[in-house]
């Protein structure tokens, strides 16, 4: 249901990013004179902040759709990150020069995002430490499968590209182990996991891709004998976690605890709200949806049992009516499929109901989740292109249930049904993650487009749920709205879980059971949303916080401007502004700019 961080957000890179700071120019000093001349001289100032970023980090430069330095691998030691904690003062004491309030509204909100990102950078190598406890950040089947599959460069540049970036890989996996302190054994069983999965990308297509290139004979020995190291120590890479670290038994705990959890929330998120209002307003929302889907269930009743009594008990109605309606979906082999013909009846539906300027252009790729992205807990997911590499494709993975034992995969099934299902299209892709992601690589800055914020990439596919069955998608029948009621309370249940997980130290039991009772999930998912919390810390709380604040401005402006409030018009002025965290959106839609 989530977006690729794979969708991708920086704060997945932040770790690798610092570096980059010490490579801008520190002649930052505004020059004295009108409003223009200051905006002007922090135009010039994000530029460098982008471009030496993009030196030292090769990977996040990559999925941002900026290919100069695909070749260059970082290799994650202790002094890179001493380099990294310098740049990340000196970065510090340059931004100091600009005073925020002098800056248009636009620049003002760019500021904050170069600020934040200097702040979650620090707090993510200093505090956090994920790159000591979580063994599955070291990887390099994503960033060589992101080349191979590219559009961008011929062939042969591509995999000369591959070539020189893996003739590191020996240095890059003993730097990964030698980092590892103490992982978290969830995070630990992850990295064995995709490793594995990993390996695939350096396998047949990536030897074909050689076979048919134009290189020479050296350069295709140079890259076969790369890539059997790069298998290698793959393999030992796995080997260790496997054998040393797993056996050791030295881990700690998935959990942050409230100090950690209510920092993150505020850098990832930067929403409004804080950690304890969203949990508490998700708490609220809870009981709202469960009374909403009372009433439908009680409607339906006749519908779906003729002449049966109906259940005196709310929750059991609820229950029925919708195991009943998750009968009907897709089969195991044709999951993949049923999700690719839906496509075209979304992109008619949007424009005839004039909703939002869709752009034909960019194209939509539906395909099978490769296995180095699987075993994250993410079902469905979009890998979109960067502001860099706008008319790449984008892609909808899916992860196929082949293979899947009988019982798991019907439960899964049932929990995508035919209502849900599209609810999910709707979510993931149009007018979702992909539209949303379309407009983000148009935004005429850089910085929103670079830095996105979860929360709103999230809200917004969640929000975009709601307007389509708003609008009439799906017959404004009490089934859709029902089985609506139920997606939306996976969203707000995902808070609630995230902060009981993080903050209060529930246990897979009771949040399992939770899940079933008050969510009506199936087991799978109930099991799977587990797995994701004890991997995922606060992006879980991303998409209630993220979709209320953006169905609150709308409400907020529809009241203050009355008929004159026109929904096409409000959906595309939000989407301009990039992916930057929606108080920042608010701020812009609702103050005149400078």
């Amino acid at each position: 249901m989530h977006k690729n961080y794979f969708f991708r957000p920086v704060l997945a890179a932040a770790l690798s990013g610092l570096a980059a700071l010490g490579a801008c120019s520190s002649d930052t000093k505004p020059t004295s004179g009108t409003s223009e001349t200051v905006d002007a001289d922090f135009d010039r100032y994000k530029q460098r902040f982008i471009d030496s970023l993009w030196y030292y980090n090769p990977e996040w430069a990559s999925g941002q759709g900026y290919h100069r330095y695909d070749s260059l691998l970082v290799v994650p030691n202790a002094g890179r990150r001493q380099t990294e904690a310098a740049a990340l003062k000196r970065r510090a004491k340059e931004m100091a020069i600009f005073k925020v309030e002098d800056l248009s509204v636009n620049n003002q909100t760019d500021y904050r995002l170069l600020q934040n990102y200097l702040e979650s950078a620090r707090f993510y190598a200093d505090t956090l430490r994920d790159w000591q406890w979580n063994p599955a950040n070291y990887n390099l089947g994503g960033s060589v499968a992101e080349i191979l599959n590219g559009r961008y460069q011929p062939l042969d540049r591509r995999l000369r590209s591959i070539s020189l970036k893996i003739s590191r890989a020996a240095d890059y996996y003993e730097a990964a182990k030698t980092n590892i302190k103490q992982p978290t054994r969830e995070h630990t069983n992850l990295a064995i996991q995709q490793t594995q999965g990993g390996l695939d990308v350096f396998g047949k297509a990536l030897q074909d891709s050689i076979a048919r290139s134009g290189l020479s004979a050296a350069e295709k020995k140079d890259i076969t004998d790369r890539i059997a190291t790069t298998r290698l120590v793959m393999d030992e890479y796995v080997r260790f976690l496997q054998q040393e670290v797993l056996p050791a038994g030295k881990f700690r705990s998935f959990r942050l605890s409230k100090p950690l959890f209510d920092r993150k929330f505020a850098l990832d998120i930067q929403s409004s709200y804080s950690a304890d209002e969203v949990y508490k307003k998700a708490q609220q929302h809870r009981q709202e949806l469960l009374h909403d889907m009372g009433k439908r269930a009680a409607r339906l009743w006749p519908k779906y049992f003729p002449g049966q009594p109906q259940p005196t008990d709310s929750v059991q109605l609820i229950k029925q009516v919708i195991t009943k309606l998750s009968e009907k979906h897709a089969t195991p082999a044709g999951f993949v499929q049923a999700v690719k013909d839906q496509m075209p009846t979304l992109v008619r539906w949007v424009d005839e109901h004039k909703l939002l300027t869709q752009d034909p252009t960019k194209p939509l790729v539906v395909r099978e989740t490769p296995l180095y992205m699987r075993g994250s807990g993410a079902g469905a997911s979009i890998s979109a292109p960067g502001p860099y590499d706008k008319t790449a494709d984008t892609y909808y993975n899916v992860e196929p249930l082949t293979g899947w034992p009988m019982a798991q995969a019907e439960s899964y099934l049932r929990e995508y049904n035919q209502y849900t299902l599209q609810i999910l299209n709707i979510h993931e892709a149009i007018p979702g993650h992909y539209t949303q992601l379309v407009y983000a690589n148009r935004s005429p800055s850089l910085v929103k487009a670079i830095f996105g914020n979860g929360a709103m990439i999230e809200g917004w596919a969640v929000y975009a749920e709601r307007m389509m069955l708003e609008s009439g998608y799906g017959g404004n029948t009490d089934e859709i709205w029902l089985m609506w009621d139920k997606w939306n309370m996976r969203v707000t249940l995902n808070t609630i879980l995230d902060h009981e997980v993080h903050v209060n130290n529930i246990s897979e039991q009771a949040a399992v059971a939770m899940l079933l009772r008050d969510g009506f999930q199936e087991e799978a998912e109930a099991r799977n949303k587990w797995r994701r919390a004890t991997l995922s810390q606060v992006q879980l709380s991303s998409y209630f916080t993220g979709s209320t604040e953006i169905y609150d401005l709308r409400e907020e402006l529809k009241k203050r401007d009355a008929s004159a409030f026109d929904l096409k018009t409000f959906h595309e002025k939000f989407l301009s502004y990039g992916s930057a965290p929606v108080k920042y959106i608010r701020q812009m839609m609702t103050e005149k700019s400078e």
